[in-house]
């Protein structure tokens, strides 16, 4: 390629939509958090995932020609919720998943029965995927969308995992509550 045309190239480049656009949302990113990197673009790739997954899950659904409930039934609301709860827990937070979170986090102490603290490291994708693993809130609004879709599909069986969910947050409570009856018995 001659000079004169890899200047004219670089030159069109900048003028694309879609550099302005990459320095639009630079801009952005900084007057956003000028005292720290929150790592924006990340986020906006998460969104744009999340979006691409809960599409995946209406075509699904709208493939299978699936009937929308016209309400959901308080059961399964309860169940959902409290599965929801305890997954989104054991999956960032738990000791025993850490391993999965590994290559996109650091572990920073034990913060109660078998759960960790971790934060997340790297940049880029890398922070991105840690700031979502560690995060029970953020792992909610995915597992909600997996319960709903799978919910509509396949509704005997999702109603198996949440109530075996359901159940597994209602031992740990009872596991808890009996610990803090022991610890004050023996006060």
């Amino acid at each position: 390629m001659q000079p004169e045309a890899a200047v004219d190239r670089r030159t069109h480049e900048k003028n694309s939509p879609l550099h302005r656009v990459r320095n639009a949302f630079r801009r952005t990113s900084r007057d956003y958090s000028p005292q720290e990197d929150r790592h924006l673009g990340g986020h906006l790739g998460a969104v744009v995932a999340f979006g691409a997954y809960t599409a995946a899950w209406g075509a699904a659904v709208a493939a299978r020609r699936t009937k929308l409930p016209e309400r959901p039934h308080p059961q399964d609301l309860l169940l959902t919720a409290t599965a929801v709860f305890r997954l989104g827990r054991l999956l960032s937070k738990g000791s025993v998943t850490s391993p999965l979170r590994a290559p996109f986090t650091r572990y920073e102490s034990a913060t109660g029965p078998a759960e960790v603290s971790e934060s997340p490291r790297g940049g880029g994708v890398r922070s991105t995927v840690g700031e979502l693993a560690t995060c029970p809130f953020c792992l909610s609004v995915w597992l909600t969308t997996t319960f709903a879709g799978a919910q509509l599909l396949w509704p005997r069986a999702t109603r198996t995992v949440t109530g075996a969910l359901t159940t597994l947050a209602v031992a740990d409570a009872l596991q808890l509550g009996y610990d803090c009856l022991q610890q004050k018995n023996t006060e």
